[in-house]
């Protein structure tokens, strides 16, 4: 099987219309839209409950939708007529995939390869994935880590035309992380679509093409890591340490400038919306005193100071009440994806 796909006229690998989903009384998705182009790499983030699971769970078949307009390369998830045909061309990496704990980890790709028709060769999605060394090895004597690379291989062995990422990289140190995103690199290099979920604002930075904040059930924002939010025109932050004996009051502000601090780590922050202006002003003033503005750096806010922004303080829900119970149900029914996944 190669990874062509039967996309839609417009040339999306996905579709999503007004896609609403209720459990009872609670609303977990309200109204959301979004595309995914063909050969992108797409980051749906959000709090727990906020509608993110739901969302993809529709997208994926293993939920039906209330009311809204789906497409995933070209079918239509809910329709089951088409189910096999869709189970042939996406993967899935979920965040817990249950697995035959006694089979080495190549008897358990193995045994996923025989339900594809074109599958990718065994012992190269072994060796992608960094486990060549474990293959022989039981699933059950796996760290934390190899057992996400081997979700990571379950969810590749097909050869499919779109990939859904969850989490791919709870577990993972840094240098595996590092490997792990360039694996997906390679992968949408070659043509395969992936829709990717992280509580790492890093790799969605590293990663997506395109980034979609969803929140109380509602995307709240959409654009590039780089834009989201405004991110682009978002005022820069100038840091340094104040030298010796010097006082806030000193510090040459221009008009529109703020200046605060210092702060724990002995910063002062002066935030503008010239960045290069003010840069030029203050180095100017230190190299003119015979100072030096130790810990100088220039930044703009980050992916995840937009992302809080966005979605609340760190470590808070969603205000709307709903979203909390929805946490709740997402979890309950959860099982039942895990259930149907597992093959």
């Amino acid at each position: 099987m190669t990874n062509e796909t039967r996309t839609a006229p417009d040339g999306n690998a996905v579709v999503v219309a007004d896609l609403h989903k209720s459990y009872g009384p609670v609303r977990a998705v309200r109204g959301v839209s979004f595309t995914v182009r063909h050969g992108e790499i797409f980051a749906l983030l959000g709090p727990n409950g906020a509608g993110k699971s739901t969302s993809l769970e529709i997208l994926e078949g293993f939920r039906t939708r209330d009311s809204g307009h789906v497409e995933v390369l070209g079918i239509d998830p809910g329709d089951r007529s088409g189910e096999r045909e869709l189970r042939e061309r996406i993967g899935l990496v979920l965040q817990d995939i249950a697995v035959e704990p006694h089979l080495t980890v190549r008897e358990t790709i193995a045994r996923d390869a025989g339900y594809y028709r074109a599958p990718r060769d065994v012992d190269e999605v072994i060796g992608l994935v960094g486990l060549t060394e474990q293959r022989r090895r039981k699933v059950r004597s796996l760290s934390g880590g190899q057992k996400r690379r081997l979700d990571l291989a379950l969810g590749m062995i097909g050869n499919p035309s779109l990939l859904f990422l969850d989490e791919p990289t709870t577990g993972f140190d840094p240098a595996a992380r590092q490997g792990a995103w360039e694996l997906v690199r390679r992968l949408r290099a070659a043509g395969t679509t992936i829709v990717l979920t992280t509580h790492y604002m890093e790799e969605a930075q590293e990663l997506a093409d395109r980034v979609a904040v969803i929140a109380g059930g509602r995307i709240i924002s959409e654009g590039t890591p780089t834009t989201l939010g405004g991110r682009d025109n978002a005022r820069a932050r100038v840091r340094f340490a104040l030298p010796g004996g010097w006082t806030l009051d000193g510090i040459p502000v221009a008009a529109g400038e703020s200046v605060a601090g210092p702060d724990r780590g002995g910063l002062v922050t002066v935030e503008t919306a010239e960045p290069t202006g003010t840069l030029h002003r203050l180095t100017g003033w230190a190299l003119g005193a015979g100072a030096v503005l130790e810990g100088l750096t220039v930044e703009r806010p980050s992916l995840e100071d937009v992302y809080l922004r966005l979605t609340g303080a760190a470590g808070e829900r969603p205000s709307d009440p709903d979203s909390r119970e929805a946490d709740s149900l997402e979890a309950d029914s959860s099982k039942t994806v895990l259930e149907r996944s597992s093959r």
